[in-house]
């Protein structure tokens, strides 16, 4: 691999980070900016055309998807705090044609942990963050990323996202009963079943409450939003931090 400052690496920053949740599009830049990186944000950039596709028009979708590729195809990776968008863009960009340039931005696309773990082998970010945290797993990173092994798998355990956060001055990380459950969240699924995605988000907030969780982190926010909005609205006194805010804590 080039060294670090020669690799172009383009920032995507999905719909709802950008309306809702800027602080985590902020954490990701300043990150990779501490690691020396040549980061660059295309203006033109749009959504990564997920919304679309989960409500049943990916035919529709195509043109968003192409405009991604047109975006960040000049890249040598894309980096975005999104499991979700990356899995998307990943594993249904398959429906156009596969040019070489839509190749190079299925297979360079990578999750924020996933991108510092895997290609730039840093496992001690350096940082301090003295709080209990319980990670939730979100289903596309864990099962579509491997950011982690799930439960249902005979297998022996890891997870990315703790090995990056264990390594920080001063955290406790929870056990949770049930490590690797949905929120409930699924996109249009909180939607079209809100009872049942209000019964699973209140049932993950509990397991972290239960162990002494003060903070819950995940790679997608909109895990966090699901999960923050029922806590809001039940006066559940826990803190929701997308993983690239706390990852950006230096003790440097």
């Amino acid at each position: 691999m080039e060294p670090i400052n020669k690799l172009k690496i383009g920032l995507f920053i999905p719909c709802y980070i950008d309306q809702f949740y800027p602080q985590a599009g902020i954490a990701t830049l300043s990150l990779l900016n501490k690691l020396g990186l040549n980061i660059d944000y295309p203006v033109k950039q749009t959504c990564c055309g997920q919304p679309l596709a989960n409500g049943g028009s990916e035919n529709e979708a195509r043109a968003v998807y192409l405009n991604f590729v047109k975006n960040f195809s000049g890249f040598d990776y894309i980096v975005s705090p999104s499991g979700s968008c990356v899995y998307h863009v990943r594993e249904h960009y398959c429906i156009l044609e596969q040019t070489d340039e839509v190749k190079k931005v299925r297979q360079n696309t990578f999750e924020l942990v996933e991108f510092i773990v895997d290609v730039l082998k840093i496992e001690d970010l350096k940082i301090s963050f003295p709080h209990k945290v319980g990670i939730h797993q979100s289903c596309h990173g864990l099962r579509g990323l491997n950011l982690g092994v799930s439960s249902e798998l005979v297998k022996a355990r890891y997870s990315k996202v703790n090995r990056l956060l264990e390594k920080a001055e001063g955290i406790e990380i929870i056990t949770l009963e049930r490590e690797d459950e949905c929120c409930g969240f699924g996109g249009t699924f909180s939607i079209f079943e809100p009872d049942i995605s209000v019964k699973m988000g209140k049932e993950r907030i509990l397991d972290h409450k239960r162990n002494g969780a003060e903070y819950i982190t995940a790679t997608d926010s909109s895990c966090l939003m699901h999960m923050e909005g029922i806590a809001r609205r039940n006066k559940q006194n826990i803190q929701f931090k997308h993983i690239a805010e706390i990852l950006n804590y230096s003790r440097l």
